[in-house]
């Protein structure tokens, strides 16, 4: 199964996650198929979501995480 998920950058202390596509069998930092973008979570908590791309991925099936699934809707692209 294929899911929406985050992926962990950045240094010890100051994390950094890309919001990818990937097969849910991959390593948390592995192989993605696609990135749609990114979420940082200090200072003012900055997200930048490709909406066309991750709207596609929905209407294909993909499942996103619960982190995922809020920042989603943080962003305005889904409910």
């Amino acid at each position: 199964m294929v899911k929406m998920r985050l992926r962990r950058d950045g240094a010890k202390k100051s994390p950094f996650y890309r919001v990818i596509v990937a097969d849910e069998r991959s390593p948390r930092n592995g192989r993605f198929i696609d990135e749609i973008g990114y979420y940082n979570p200090l200072g003012a908590g900055e997200l930048k979501i490709d909406a066309d791309k991750a709207k596609t991925w929905l209407a294909n099936g993909v499942q996103p995480t619960e982190t995922v699934k809020a920042l989603l809707k943080k962003a305005g692209i889904t409910e």
